[in-house]
């Protein structure tokens, strides 16, 4: 099995020397760089299969870094935030990164959050319940194509249109989408989300629900995606 590559970017250098080592315990192969700037650079010349970035590294801020990978891939993004409750976090989740991690972490946990992203990743379809033959639905057809509206949910080929148009999704994205498809009408909670497209078997933070709900609002419609308020979301079938 091929080896996990991943691109570590923190300016602590007891902290990436640290979680490197970490890391590579559990066989990860791992790139550290101190900086944004070099961070782009070996992005872009080794192709990692998923990034960490800390929030608050010089010459380009984590942020701004995920901004610019996510512009040129659908590589998974964890960020790295000192403070749970600061705006770093929302703002990091809204440049696309997939989930984030509250500084100080145990090295067991980060390794865990990795993996369940990774997961998601390697399998980034597979619509539950029944979704992907239409059992669910009634805008379902013979090749697994699901329609609500001028929206159109390709479970088998993880496609997805607009009018007609192509929408790129990233996989976390896909899956969030897949799992309210699967159930259209049906109200689904923050903490289900949390389970089933993040991987979480315990309470997490919603917010990254949240922004990756706006965040997919923003490419299938503003509407299409209703907000059920104190219960959670449910898609307009």
């Amino acid at each position: 099995m091929a080896e996990t590559h991943v691109l570590f970017v923190e300016d602590d250098d007891v902290i990436r020397e640290a979680t490197t080592l970490a890391l590579e315990r559990d066989g990860f192969v791992v790139t550290a760089m101190p900086d944004g700037l070099s961070g782009l650079e070996s992005f872009r010349a080794d192709r990692p299969d998923i990034a960490l970035l800390d929030v608050m590294v010089p010459g380009m801020d984590g942020v701004s870094l995920c901004r610019r990978i996510r512009d040129e891939s659908t590589v998974p993004v964890i960020m790295l935030s000192a403070r749970a409750d600061s705006i770093d976090v929302v703002l990091g989740l809204e440049a696309g990164a997939d989930d984030y991690v509250t500084k100080p972490f145990d090295g067991s946990v980060l390794v865990a959050r990795i993996r369940a992203v990774l997961r998601r990743f390697g399998h980034a379809g597979g619509p539950r319940n029944g979704a992907a033959n239409g059992s669910e639905t009634d805008g379902s057809d013979e090749r697994g194509v699901l329609s609500f509206g001028d929206l159109e949910v390709d479970t088998e080929g993880m496609e997805v249109r607009k009018a007609g148009a192509a929408v790129a999704l990233t996989p976390t994205e896909m899956r969030l989408l897949l799992e309210f498809s699967s159930a259209p009408g049906t109200v689904l909670s923050r903490d289900r989300l949390l389970e089933r497209v993040w991987d979480y078997d315990w309470g997490g933070d919603t917010r990254v629900v949240d922004v990756h709900v706006q965040r997919l609002r923003t490419k299938i419609g503003q509407d299409r995606i209703e907000t059920v308020r104190g219960f959670g979301y449910k898609l307009k079938a």
